[in-house]
């Protein structure tokens, strides 16, 4: 580690997870359902029809993966608290099994010097609220207000630090505009109140949390540097395009207080934003988090498709196990585009993901996985390099403790720095793991 470039002293160093993900247990304690339980039900949109019923057992097995955190030597650890846990309906009642669940793991993580960062909103709406309409509906912004109040009540005696929402901009577009996850609706263009709503949830819960004692707020941005394929100007036009909806569409109304121009969509919110909304959801923000995993190459599409943009492949670089490319340097990018693009309304960052699946075995008892060294230490480096540029970067938590229920892809696709055998529930520190601890124990060495 004597070649690492020197982080702050103050660097958070962290690891991420996901209720849905992790936790299993799914009717216990009086848990209901959530729109990922009703959607992984369905046969044939779940990779082998694996279910989260189990999942890593976390529910069960937390004390014993607090105290892999605490081995790693972590600082913070990113969680998210399931919605169907607090309030099985979405609103009403308050199930206190439930709430006692996170109590004691926040208690646990204190009691290790691990910071508790939890997200309250990680994809897993309450079904009941979905039959409602779900996030297409206005009031369910404001039953994400009631629960992060009762959730405030219950923690924000010893939680500071809080994230309201993970990834809208995917929960949006892969769950209600292109149907491949929860709640599976197909919807294309029509799904963009969901942005709306999730963004007002955010405003309208950071509000409770500050009444309730919260010194930091955050949203987790799922954020790309995007590039058009060549120079013509159909090329540029579309990934500016794609760059509108995946990035300016969730970033500018919680940094700058307004929308984008949605004009190349042929639509816009006017019918959905109210007075009052933009203010509120542009609250100032204590942090902003993102969420990296690669740049995304844009072409003008070669047919109408609906959209103004087309994906294209690109060519050169190593590839993860789902087959998403490895571009370090595309971090270091997206950080001096937000620099330029947001100036001083930009908060200080968090790097809350950022992680590579790849095919991990146990052999010997061991688990040898050098693409996810490779991929941390390059990620790591394109963080430090952009905070040499002057990006105010707090910290990085990496994806993911455990190797989880991947949504879609089931079991199939492992990012952890722990391998899990899905049949026994058997941990087994990766690798990586003892990299990453001996990389956070050199930064924070005297």
């Amino acid at each position: 580690m004597t070649d690492f470039p020197q982080l702050p002293s103050s660097f958070l160093w962290g690891v991420s997870t996901a209720a849905f993900q992790i936790e299993g247990s799914t009717t216990a304690d009086g848990r209901g359902p959530s729109v990922w339980d009703t959607f992984t039900a369905i046969p044939g949109v779940i990779r082998d029809g694996h279910t989260a019923e189990d999942a890593c057992d976390h529910y069960r097995r937390w004390e014993e993966d607090v105290s892999l955190m605490a081995e790693l030597g972590l600082t913070g650890y990113r969680f998210s608290i399931a919605w169907p846990r607090i309030q099985p309906y979405g609103k009403g009642e308050v199930n206190a099994k439930g709430l006692a669940f996170y109590d004691r793991l926040v208690d646990g993580l204190l009691a290790r010097g691990i910071e508790p960062v939890p997200t309250l909103f990680h994809w897993d709406l309450p079904q009941a609220l979905e039959d409602e309409g779900g996030w297409l509906q206005r009031d369910t912004a404001h039953r994400f207000g009631e629960y992060a109040a009762i959730v405030g009540d219950a923690l924000g005696d010893r939680v500071t630090s809080w994230i309201t929402l993970n990834e809208p901009f995917v929960h949006m577009a892969w769950g209600y505009a292109l149907g491949v996850h929860a709640p599976g609706r197909l919807l294309l263009l029509d799904a963009l109140p969901v942005a709306h709503h999730q963004l007002l949830g955010h405003g309208l819960a950071a509000a409770a949390l500050r009444e309730r004692g919260a010194t930091q707020i955050m949203v987790s941005n799922n954020c790309t540097p995007v590039r058009p394929a060549s120079d013509s100007a159909a090329d540029r036009a579309a990934a500016d395009a794609y760059d509108t909806l995946h990035n300016r569409l969730f970033n500018d109304p919680l940094l700058l207080g307004r929308y984008p121009d949605l004009s190349a969509y042929g639509t816009d919110l006017d019918g959905v934003v109210k007075d009052g909304d933009l203010a509120l959801i542009s609250a100032p923000l204590d942090a902003l988090g993102v969420n990296y995993y690669n740049p995304t190459e844009i072409v003008a599409p070669a047919a109408d498709l609906g959209l103004p943009f087309e994906e294209s492949r690109i060519e050169g670089v190593p590839r993860t196990a789902f087959d998403w490319p490895v571009v370090p340097d595309g971090l270091r990018e997206l950080l001096a585009g937000l620099r330029a693009r947001y100036g001083d309304a930009l908060p200080p960052l968090y790097i809350t993901e950022n992680g590579c699946s790849s095919a991990d075995e146990v052999v010997g008892g061991r688990v040898h996985d050098p693409e996810r060294i490779a991929y941390l230490d390059g990620h790591l480096r394109a963080i430090a390099a952009a905070i040499g540029e002057g990006a105010d970067v707090r910290g990085y938590f990496a994806w993911t403790l455990l190797d989880n229920f991947e949504w879609a892809e089931g079991y199939h696709q492992r990012f952890g720095l722990v391998h899990v055998d899905h049949e026994t529930q058997a941990r087994t520190p990766k690798a990586s793991f003892a990299w990453y601890r001996d990389l956070i124990t050199a930064h924070r060495a005297p």
